[in-house]
């Protein structure tokens, strides 16, 4: 039982960044133009057409959020292995991080049904948003891991 923390921890950390770079869905307009955008590539591509204000919220949202309560965790992973008690900044920031932790997956979900029902494309989920979901779920049950209360 005392590997699963760093198993998961490991693993979250990996499905993260996998989730970053692989793309999130595939979007299909007519029979010959097909799109698969990673979240990388959709907040560059925010950026690139004059969304800056939309491009650092998805980045905070997405990327830095999402990094800062990994780190957060495995600060509290390790600290909790030497017995010593966490406090401070973390402590506050965990709960509060958590629940932003499936934001982006519920949008890309949203986007997915929009584009179906629209008609104007079909929309498949790929990889790379699987990944990200995974990285989420890791990181809250590793949370609940070391804060059963």
């Amino acid at each position: 039982m005392r590997l699963i923390t760093p198993l998961f921890l490991v693993l979250s950390a990996f499905f993260l960044a996998l989730g970053l770079v692989l793309p999130l869905v595939r979007f299909e307009k007519l029979v010959f133009f097909n799109e698969t955008p990673s979240l990388l590539v959709i907040v560059s591509s925010l950026w690139d057409d004059g969304n800056p204000v939309l491009a650092i919220v998805v980045t905070l949202f997405s990327v830095v959020f999402p990094f800062a309560k990994l780190v957060g965790i495995a600060f509290e992973a390790t600290a909790a292995a030497d017995g010593k008690v966490v406090g401070g900044v973390v402590a506050r920031l965990l709960p509060i991080l958590g629940k932003w932790s499936m934001m982006d997956v519920m949008l890309v979900a949203i986007v997915i049904f929009a584009a179906k029902t629209s008609g104007m494309a079909e929309a498949f989920t790929q990889p790379g948003l699987w990944f990200y979901a995974g990285s989420a779920v890791l990181t809250g049950l590793l949370q609940m891991r070391l804060r059963p209360h």
